[in-house]
């Protein structure tokens, strides 16, 4: 992608997601993700209705008048972006394919972390470790992380989640809100899962197109696998090969729920064709 082409697309980017991440996921992110817990901010006047277990005895006693002690959120928080971008992710047969929609739904994501205060980090898998962005703060950081996002070539096909979250977990020690975004069309990943599950706070996101789920009725076809480069003829016009073909669909999916589920880590699952701004929305409120 020419430069001057991959800078409107990441300003036209940035200016979507840091108006959703403003006016509409600010506070919702604020209290879907809890801080570490609370640290002394000051001494002031006790007020009608504060707590007397917050009194400062000691300040009271030597001014003679009552004061407490105010606490606030340590808010400070690391938000980790694990992007599936195997060659599956580049396809679509609606207005965004999958790559693009997780583009900007990792762009929302980011803001709403730096508008808290929270560093933002990556890390790019496909059936290897693509790439590897620490946790920074700041504007210039994000635009940079959709910089990559937008322009980043895999050199893997296929998908190996474990050991994408086997790197993760070797390289963040601290906790962190950790969101997983694939199509999950892998399985095999449940023991890593859960260590992960057990040391940070992980958000899987499924995302996947309908016809990924249900194969048209159009007669023979030619397709390629994605993640193999095989080239198939395909009769799309038989009952059992479609019927197959979404018992696949319906398997992955399962096991994606039911790994999660059993780890005790969240779920999102959107279709290309549905509003991720709902999704998230909903998954915010659930979290409060």
């Amino acid at each position: 992608m020419e430069t001057s082409e991959l800078l409107k697309k990441v300003r036209k980017i940035e200016i979507k997601s840091k108006g959703l991440s403003k006016h509409l996921f600010s506070g919702e992110y604020h209290s879907a993700f809890k801080g570490r817990g609370m640290s002394f901010s000051e001494v002031r006047g006790y007020q009608y209705g504060d707590d007397v277990r917050n009194i400062d005895w000691n300040v009271t006693a030597r001014t003679g008048d009552a004061h407490v002690k105010v606490f606030e959120e340590e808010r400070e928080l690391t938000v980790m972006l694990l992007i599936d971008i195997s060659r599956s992710a580049y396809f679509g047969t609606t207005e965004l394919m999958k790559n693009e929609y997780i583009t900007e739904i990792c762009a929302v994501l980011a803001f709403s972390a730096i508008n808290n205060n929270d560093k933002v980090g990556v890390l790019f898998f496909s059936d290897q470790i693509e790439k590897y962005i620490p946790p920074k703060k700041g504007k210039m950081h994000i635009l940079r992380i959709i910089r990559e996002l937008l322009n980043i070539t895999p050199q893997g096909r296929g998908t190996n989640i474990g050991l994408a979250l086997e790197y993760f977990n070797n390289v963040v020690k601290k906790r962190s809100i950790c969101f997983l975004l694939s199509d999950f069309m892998s399985q095999n990943y449940e023991a890593p899962l859960r260590v992960v599950a057990r040391r940070h706070d992980l958000i899987g996101v499924h995302l996947f197109d309908p016809r990924e789920e249900e194969l048209p009725n159009v007669g023979l076809i030619r397709a390629e696998d994605a993640e193999t480069g095989e080239l198939r003829w395909i009769d799309t016009g038989d009952k059992q090969v479609r019927a197959r073909y979404h018992q696949w669909f319906a398997d992955n999916q399962a096991y994606f729920r039911t790994q999660f589920l059993r780890s005790g880590a969240d779920t999102i699952s959107v279709a290309t064709t549905d509003s991720y701004v709902t999704a998230l929305h909903k998954f915010f409120q659930r979290r409060s």
